[in-house]
């Protein structure tokens, strides 16, 4: 129990630190670039630890599982990063609540997990909050609000995610957290460098200005994920993705102290909503 917290813990605090120094990092580099670069070093440093694994005992339902996981998981995480890009930490953040929202209709087929009463109401706050943060954008909570870029990738990006979550389970359960992390790792690397290809970007190297911020993003996302697959070992995905979200209020305090974002009591607001929301899908 003790272990399963302290992986809650440094769940909540590596995601938005990573978001943080993904976003600095896209201030001069294309998102696609960053997305790639981070799982190209995480994967390179599985490596050593991959030659004692049994790979060809691994059944081939872990296989198809792993690699539409990693698909579904590069793909959101380079809009993630492009709406980072061109988005307010403070704003965007908080939409992770919707996350747990989308694990929960998916594990209902796939893992067979059915909502009570409490999950219901539990979507019901999150969109509610929701209106809260969004109503400090000019569009307001409106269909105009939608169709921002930067909120469409944002929703996009959960919505991949949120299935991921589900699939990372199944990986999971049929190898363990450690197999499934290096999966991870190499598929979203591979991944990530179909989508240069096919948006024709140029692989250009990493600044030297960058490699301290890109050795965090790593960190963090490394731990991030390691943290992720521990917990849901251990936890149901509905109840985990839920919990994640308090890393909204970190997500909040970040936007505020490195971008300066503004209008911030309206977003907190919202944002505990959101999370009181999360919580009560626990209780599914």
């Amino acid at each position: 129990m003790i272990r399963t917290i302290i992986a809650l813990f440094l769940r909540i605090v590596s995601n938005p630190l990573a978001n943080v120094y993904q976003k600095k990092i896209c201030e001069t580099n294309s998102s696609l670039i960053c997305n790639f670069y981070t799982y190209f070093i995480l994967g390179i440093l599985c490596v050593p630890f991959a030659i004692k694994v049994n790979w060809v005992s691994l059944p081939k339902e872990f296989w198809f599982f792993a690699i539409t996981a990693g698909l579904l998981c590069s793909v959101g995480n380079a809009c993630l990063v492009k709406a980072l890009q061109i988005g307010e930490l403070s704003v965007l953040g908080p939409i992770n609540s919707y996350k747990s929202v989308v694990g929960m209709i998916i594990a209902i087929f796939i893992l067979h997990e059915i909502p009570s009463l409490f999950g219901v109401l539990g979507v019901v706050l999150i969109i509610w909050g929701s209106w809260f943060v969004f109503d400090t954008q000019a569009e307001g909570f409106s269909l105009a609000l939608f169709k921002r870029k930067d909120i469409l990738l944002r929703f996009t990006a959960l919505i991949l995610m949120g299935i991921e979550a589900v699939l990372l389970k199944k990986v999971i359960l049929l190898s363990s957290p450690v197999i499934s992390f290096m999966l991870w790792c190499w598929a979203g690397a591979f991944f990530a460098l179909m989508l240069i290809f096919i948006f024709r970007k140029p692989l250009t190297r990493i600044k030297k200005e960058d490699i301290s911020k890109f050795a965090i993003v790593c960190s963090m996302l490394g731990i991030m994920q390691l943290t992720t697959n521990y917990v849901f070992e251990n936890m149901q995905v509905g109840y985990a993705l839920a919990l994640f979200q308090l890393s909204t209020l970190v997500n909040l305090f970040f936007g505020w102290r490195f971008f300066h974002e503004t209008d911030m009591k309206k977003k907190i607001i919202g944002t505990l909503i959101m999370v009181v929301g999360s919580v009560l899908i626990i209780l599914t």
